[in-house]
């Protein structure tokens, strides 16, 4: 039995990894809950930053940041004040980030057109981010009990890897 007063008998710890041996990137699977509040897109670029780092995906970090700051933004700007949730995946060769907000859709075709014209606005640079990379992105109808959206994007690592470097021009 583990007590915080006794230390731990021997062999208590033998079945865990070493640990100078970082996550495999295949691992990678994480998750959080932040308040719908401006800050939010901060405290989860950080996290994300944080994380990619522990599974050794630090060359995607800045695609990465980019569209996950996005996504919370305009998950905020569409449903202030509701809590948001931020799933982190990577399986085979690409980062998937996806956000639940709770707005609903709506059931007049007009209203849900200017809504849906509204995130796709929103989410103008992340698509842009996205594209770059070689990557997709979408919205729908959220499976979760509580109903609302969720919006996500697919990163390719290869192509993630390389938003942001700066390739050699023609020489002058």
């Amino acid at each position: 039995m583990l007590s915080p007063f006794m230390p731990p008998s021997p062999g208590c710890f033998d079945a865990c990894p070493p640990v100078d041996e970082p996550p495999s990137p295949d691992g990678l699977s994480c998750s959080l809950t932040v308040p719908g509040e401006p800050y939010s897109a901060q405290i989860a670029r950080s996290t994300v930053r944080s994380v990619l780092h522990a599974h050794r995906l630090d060359r995607v970090v800045p695609a990465a940041v980019q569209v996950v700051g996005e996504l919370m933004a305009a998950a905020w700007y569409l449903d202030p004040g509701r809590s948001l949730y931020l799933a982190l995946r990577h399986r085979e060769a690409a980062l998937r980030l996806t956000v639940y907000d709770g707005h609903a859709s709506h059931a007049h075709p007009r209203l849900a057109a200017h809504c849906e014209a509204r995130r796709r606005t929103a989410l103008r640079v992340m698509a842009a981010v996205v594209r770059d990379c070689g990557g997709a992105w979408g919205f729908g109808e959220s499976r979760e009990p509580g109903g609302g959206t969720r919006t996500w994007a697919s990163l390719p690592v290869a192509g993630a890897a390389g938003y942001l470097v700066v390739r050699p021009g023609p020489a002058s």
